[in-house]
């Protein structure tokens, strides 16, 4: 499905860009491993390691996508070792939990900075490498919690229905470039920090969900490399929820 192709996975390290990296590459891709920051770097090899090994193709890049320096380098860095740029999928994102009353404007602007920003500069950046090459794939995460709102999460919420934004528009302006451009949602996914939650309480949630089990790394990868694939180039600007009729 990705055979040949070049994929950066921004907030690769762990969790759900973990999982998509490493699905990427068992799909052909030779992937870029990001993380953000130096505290981040052995996560980062472990991960491309665990694909090498496997028979895949992956390096690791430093780059804070919220900082444009940054992200310019990662994705002349990308070119420079694998010759091309192919798809990017905006996988990094932070969460500052609180309720709108006592969520500080500084907690806000960090997590609308990451997420969105994050994704805006990015995507313009690699757009244009896509652009001259007359080929390539954006995929954003959005969430459920962009769709519907989350008590707490008026910062993380408002940064994931920005990215719809973001993604429909950018699919505009690219579309005839040869670039599409789509977002994925993903509802209560199995993570490090969904683990964390008490069991009654996920128990609940679990309950919630019409397929009756929390979703996998696995099922966002899946999907993400589908939007990602030469079979969707007639797909852009659009939203592919990915929540167990969480959400219909």
């Amino acid at each position: 499905m990705l055979k040949d192709q070049v994929a950066i996975i921004t907030g690769s390290s762990q969790g759900i860009g973990s999982g998509i990296a490493k699905y990427f590459a068992k799909k052909g891709a030779s992937v870029v491993v990001n993380y953000p920051f130096d505290g981040e770097a052995e996560k980062a090899q472990a991960v491309v390691e665990e694909i090498t090994a496997d028979g895949g193709k992956a390096i690791a890049l430093k780059a804070n996508v919220a900082d444009e320096e940054e992200v310019t380098k990662m994705v002349e860095d990308t070119v420079k070792e694998f010759g091309k740029l192919d798809i990017l999928v905006n996988n990094a994102g932070i969460t500052r939990d609180s309720s709108v009353k006592k969520m500080t404007v500084e907690n806000f602007k960090m997590v609308i900075n990451t997420n969105l920003v994050g994704s805006f500069i990015t995507s313009k950046i690699a757009a244009e490498v896509m652009a001259s090459q007359g080929y390539g794939r954006i995929v954003n995460t959005s969430s459920i919690a962009g769709q519907e709102g989350n008590f707490g999460q008026a910062n993380y919420a408002a940064s994931k229905s920005g990215v719809l934004g973001l993604t429909k528009t950018f699919a505009r302006e690219y579309a005839r470039k040869g670039v599409t451009v789509n977002a994925v949602s993903p509802g209560f996914i199995r993570t490090p920090m969904t683990d964390a939650i008490p069991e009654d309480i996920r128990n609940n949630m679990i309950n919630e969900i019409p397929v009756k089990r929390v979703g996998e790394p696995e099922d966002i990868a899946a999907a993400t490399a589908f939007l990602a694939s030469k079979e969707a180039g007639f797909i852009t600007g659009q939203l592919l929820p990915i929540n167990g009729g969480l959400n219909m």
